[in-house]
């Protein structure tokens, strides 16, 4: 007979898989020595060499690809099971048990192998061990955490050998999933340390488990304490990222920035919404000449859509490193993207501090026309209102052309966020434009 293994998969936090590690215990007739080794214990009956011949045909046709035939072979002989000892009628259901697994029938597994341990001091204590590890891992595979917890606890008080650490996670899967994360800390705890008295490393998936046990207690710091490890030993794209998440999460800015200014530079910031990350991240902590950079690379290749939400971001970024040139030319863009006029109304707040005053005045005129005639009651775009009209003001004064200067002024000082600047910018205006004719007088 061939060796069957589990490969069970749990569905557990961020992707945790179950060890393959149960194999099917090989069904031949024991040797003296061993009935004398179980015997020492308990009293087994040995297995006839016509029952073992027909239980071994069976799997040989199932593993040759007809199933059906044998699992007819394993139905003849329970059509006869009044006449097989209690440890053949234990062998006979573990065959049916591997079968049906294999065949993807994981009820009639479970059904099968619950058969096996039904008399335990009927079998040998090496089938009861494997029979009730096998129905944890299948009740795992089936969700029932509970059914699995009470299987595991059962095969635990009669495994002769001290647990090991894969043994140990399997508890801890059990216990998180059953939504007991103490219980299920404390068995990742008690793995890791197995594994570290060998001098061997956590494995990736029981540091998995334990983030998101600490994550389930609402302990952060631990959660950032376990993710260093995961990027210590495996150190994946995601969980750079992730570590970068939970600095900011406890308060650790610094360290936030810095590792995913070390993830990018490794290549793994792909994706837009970690570039946005990233990009805000530079901003916050007055490096926005890196952010800008960021942006634009990932615009230019194509990580990054150039659209109304990027744009703004990047000419925030190139207004804050004083590149006003890259701002207005990102300006200009996004404001013949966008319906709305708070682009336009940025653009010729730039171009005004630029000192460019026709193109302000222009831009000005054009971010008014947008937004039409509004009342000082709508106090967002009655601002953007007004402080247009001081721009047209402040423009045209520089360029000498008072009159528009005072109308644009005068515009501006009805409104209560640009009144006291409006009337203050128009009485010197006036004087100014008095002493300009003063002078033009002098000339002529």
């Amino acid at each position: 007979m061939k060796n069957t293994m589990f490969l069970l998969v749990a569905t557990l936090f961020a992707g945790i898989a179950t060890t393959p590690i149960t194999q099917a215990e090989q069904a031949k007739p024991a040797s003296a020595k061993q009935h004398k080794s179980y015997r020492a214990v308990k009293k087994v009956p040995a297995m006839r060499n016509r029952v073992y011949t027909q239980l071994a045909r069976a799997q040989q046709l199932a593993d040759e690809g007809d199933k059906i035939e044998g699992f007819a072979v394993l139905d003849d002989v329970k059509d006869r099971i009044s006449s097989l000892n209690s440890y053949e009628r234990a062998m006979l259901f573990n065959f049916y048990g591997f079968m049906y697994y294999a065949n993807d029938d994981v009820d009639m597994a479970l059904t099968s192998f619950s058969e096996v341990i039904t008399d335990e001091s009927a079998i040998p204590d090496s089938l009861v061990t494997s029979t009730l590890y096998s129905l944890a891992q299948l009740s795992m595979q089936q969700q029932d955490f509970t059914q699995a917890l009470s299987y595991l606890t059962r095969w635990k008080k009669v495994n002769p050998n001290k647990l090991t650490a894969n043994q140990v996670i399997l508890f801890a899967q059990v216990y998180y999933q059953d939504k007991q994360f103490e219980q299920s800390l404390a068995m990742i705890n008690q793995a890791i340390t197995i594994a570290e008295q060998d001098n061997k490393i956590a494995k990736e998936n029981w540091l998995t488990l334990q983030r998101a046990a600490y994550y389930e207690l609402e302990q952060p710091e631990q959660v950032t304490k376990v993710i260093e490890q995961l990027v210590h030993h495996y150190p994946k794209a995601q969980y750079w990222l992730q570590l970068s998440a939970m600095y900011g999460e406890i308060g650790q800015e610094d360290k936030q920035m810095a590792v995913m200014e070390a993830a990018y530079q490794a290549g793994h910031v792909t994706k837009s919404a970690d570039i946005l990350t990233l990009a805000q991240l530079y901003l916050y902590h007055g490096a926005p000449y890196k952010s800008a950079d960021v942006l634009e690379h990932s615009m230019t290749e194509g990580a990054l859509v150039a659209d109304e939400k990027n744009l703004a971001i990047l000419a925030r970024a190139y207004l804050k490193a004083k590149e006003t040139a890259k701002a207005i030319v990102v300006l200009k863009k996004v404001s013949e993207l966008s319906n709305s006029a708070r682009h336009t109304v940025l653009l010729a707040q730039t171009y005004l501090n630029d000192e460019q005053w026709q193109s302000a005045i222009t831009t000005a005129g054009d971010a008014l026309a947008r937004m039409g005639d509004v009342s000082e009651s709508e106090v967002k775009v009655a601002k953007d209102i007004a402080n247009m009209h001081l721009v047209l003001g402040m423009a045209n004064f520089n360029l000498k052309q008072f009159e528009p200067s005072l109308a644009a002024f005068s515009k501006a000082s009805r409104f209560a966020s640009t009144k006291k600047a409006a009337l203050q910018w128009g009485k010197y205006v006036e004087r100014e434009q008095q002493h300009h004719k003063i002078q033009l007088a002098m000339l002529n």
